[in-house]
């Protein structure tokens, strides 16, 4: 199975599996955000010590000499705390609070820390800068146990792990993921969704793809990733939470690159979860649906259209204009030739140079590393029908 990364609206997740016949079955979900009844909402983050400068924590030590500068750190993890947080409590939770806590913390990266139960307003403010002790290993099983067990009787939980680098138990994690799968698909445990983003450059999304492509035996499917650098938006932590029946428009149809129709949704609604097949090769999809055809590619490298309104076929009984009897005559003269606006033209040609030689490549680089800090989380709104100030009942 391959997750594509470029995803365009209004997808939350396109995955692409080879079929029998020479074909591609691909698996598309409609970008929504979950209501479940009873719901808990948690946030873990990353304890260990190789956290500490995206804590923007500054231990002191550095070259003496004054000819070396040094870097000036800023916690990078509060400001994505601080939106997952404030939204989960705020949108999801059922008593309009999310438990916070640290993970990878101690001796061995074994021991988590409890911050607490934050509601929206709590968790915009709060600082999340690092834990009271740094980890020396990355252990994430406590912290999945952690929730799974308080919220145990829970109708549904949604918890979010936040880590920079690899996991050191991941087999002890997937070997509690197939067991927990297991019990919620025998109707043992209540339902769960596990998402874990990778923060900064080094964290290692093959352990992450490896969670998240987790064959459990059954079809409950625990774990979803993401890299904070590539989400659009917040909510693509909710891609995988998807409701099979839920309808998000009349009708629609999904189509090939040819505009030949693939599925018709015509009496049934569009789905927000699109399964289909197309020949093995195909660039990409259309979804043709409330007068847009939105173009997705069915590979990263794909050249794909832009998406755009749905033009009406042309009527086959319609006739063209007639000629004009005679052609109409040429202007006496050329139209003149407008005149040169020098001082345009030497900064174009300055810009060009500027690039050429490498003078903007250090703020390109620089945009491209703190590209994650300029996701849209958007603005969350408040529930409707709710008071975000009145207090919420208390975590069990």
């Amino acid at each position: 199975m391959a997750q594509l990364k470029k995803v365009v609206d209004p997808f939350g997740e396109v995955n692409v599996h080879p079929a029998p016949g020479g074909k591609t079955r691909v698996v598309a979900t409609i970008l929504m955000e979950p209501h479940k009844e009873g719901a808990q909402t948690g946030i873990a983050l990353d304890g260990s010590g190789s956290m500490a400068k995206l804590y923007g924590h500054d231990d002191g030590s550095g070259v003496l000499s004054p000819i070396f500068r040094k870097k000036t750190v800023s916690n990078e993890v509060a400001p994505v705390a601080q939106k997952i947080c404030a939204y989960l409590a705020r949108r999801i939770d059922a008593d309009g609070g999310t438990t916070c806590i640290y993970w990878s913390t101690g001796e061995n990266g074994g021991e988590i820390e409890v911050i607490g139960d934050l509601r929206a307003d709590d968790a915009e403010q709060h600082v999340f800068g690092p834990p009271r002790e740094f980890g020396t290993g990355t252990q994430l099983l406590p912290a999945v146990r952690y929730f799974v067990e308080r919220f145990r009787e829970a109708p549904w939980g949604f918890y979010v792990f936040i880590t920079d680098g690899e996991l050191h138990d991941l087999d002890a994690v997937k070997e509690y993921s197939v067991r927990l799968a297991r019990d919620i698909a025998a109707g043992r445990r209540r339902p769960v969704k596990f998402v874990l983003i990778g923060l900064g450059p080094d964290a290692n999304e093959g352990q992450m793809e490896e969670l998240d492509d987790l064959d459990s035996g059954t079809p409950i499917d625990l774990w979803d990733h993401k890299l904070a650098k590539e989400m659009r938006v917040l909510q693509e932590i909710f891609a995988e939470v998807v409701d099979k029946n839920a309808r998000v428009a009349d009708h629609g149809r999904i189509l090939d690159p040819q505009g030949r129709v693939l599925r018709d949704y015509a009496g049934t609604g569009l789905p927000a979860y699109l399964e289909f097949e197309v020949p093995a090769g195909t660039p990409y999809f259309t979804l043709d649906v409330n007068g847009t055809r939105v173009n997705q590619a069915l590979s990263d490298q794909a050249q794909v259209p832009s998406s755009g309104p749905a033009t009406p076929a042309p009527s086959q009984s319609a006739t063209p204009p007639p000629l004009p009897a005679t052609p109409p005559p040429l202007p006496a003269t050329p139209p003149p030739i407008p005149p040169i606006d020098v001082a345009q033209e030497q900064e174009h040609w300055q810009e060009a140079m500027d690039v050429t030689h490498g003078q903007t490549s250090t703020e390109e680089q620089t945009a491209e590393d703190q590209t994650w800090r300029t996701i849209d989380f958007g603005t969350p709104g408040e529930d409707p029908g709710s008071d975000p100030n009145a207090p919420g009942g208390k975590k069990k």
